[in-house]
């Protein structure tokens, strides 16, 4: 939990401070005690606030967000955090609001404990009063004439965060004028009602992201069968460019191929013819001049025999 304290010197910010640390388990950060730190350790932007509050003058804006930059990334502000004395001014809420956008955190609630001015220069004169009785010491910035100058300063320069937090539905405001004990019931149960509104607000912006990205992977699936198609369509049409353009390329020579075997044709049916004639014209004259030869061979033959038997049966 990241919060900020509003309200009046006097108003009790630093008691319902400490309570909430121990409440959230959160670290009290003072704009004061963090340069005193920093000068001490002596960081690039400590030593840069050393000279400057060595000589008495004001640390820059850009000095204190610079320190706490720092400050918030140790470990024990991991859980969160109360600013006190910090922001003073609306350009120095503006000047945090970006510090901690571009370290993705953000701020929970700004509480503006309200009360009421002359209450509290009552306060301080009957205690001022009370302390002077019993004979102790009176702070020199713990008077009404001091207190006076810090309401007057208080109503100039940081009273616009009020509006500031209000625009942005940062604010939380709690009559600072009750008894402590019911300020701090009043503040725990606004901030445990504040972090209950935004949880179902985070569960639906996760909720809704989620449906986003199903929508998003059902269009992805179905535009991915169409978008597959086109890119097969497109990387086929090189090869098919290629098949035609061989197509084309073999067509004359199987075209003169096709002459060739035409003109071949002819040719190996008078080779066929003139190969077959004599081989024909041959065997048929040998059998016409062997078949009267045979015919008088066996005719002489049977004769012979006859005239052979004739003889042997006359002896």
């Amino acid at each position: 939990m990241r919060l900020i304290l509003l309200g009046p010197p006097g108003a009790g910010k630093g008691t319902q401070a400490q309570r909430l640390v121990e409440r959230h388990h959160i670290v009290q950060l003072s704009t004061g005690d963090m340069l005193r730190a920093a000068v001490k350790a002596e960081t690039e932007v400590g030593l840069k606030a050393k000279d400057i509050m060595a000589a008495g003058g004001l640390v820059p804006d850009e000095i204190v967000i610079g320190i706490i930059s720092d400050r918030i990334e140790l470990p024990d502000a991991a859980n969160g955090f109360i600013l006190d004395g910090f922001p003073r001014t609306v350009p120095q809420a503006e000047a945090l609001d970006s510090l901690l956008k571009s370290k993705g955190l953000k701020l929970d609630a700004a509480v503006e404990l309200r009360v009421n001015e002359s209450a509290l220069l009552q306060r301080v004169e009957a205690r001022v009063a009370q302390m002077t009785a019993r004979g102790e010491v009176v702070r020199v910035d713990d008077t009404p004439e001091v207190l006076a100058k810090r309401l007057a300063s208080y109503r100039t320069s940081t009273e616009p965060l009020v509006h500031y937090y209000s625009e942005k539905r940062k604010l939380v405001t709690i009559d600072g004028m009750m008894p402590i004990e019911e300020v701090t019931q009043e503040i725990n149960r606004v901030l445990a009602a504040m972090m209950a509104n935004d949880r179902p607000a985070k569960k639906t912006v996760k909720k809704s992201a989620r449906k986003s990205a199903k929508k998003v992977s059902a269009v992805k699936a179905e535009s991915l069968p169409k978008a597959a198609k086109k890119s097969a369509r497109k990387a086929a049409k090189p090869a098919a460019k290629a098949t035609k353009t061989v197509k084309k390329a073999a067509k004359p020579a199987a075209k003169a191929a096709k002459t060739a075997k035409k003109a071949a044709r002819p040719a190996k049916k008078s080779k066929k013819s003139t190969a077959k004639a004599p081989k024909t014209s041959s065997a048929r004259t040998k059998a016409k001049s062997v078949r009267p030869a045979a015919k008088k061979v066996t005719k002489k033959a049977a004769k012979a025999a006859k005239k052979s038997a004739k003889r042997r049966s006359k002896r």
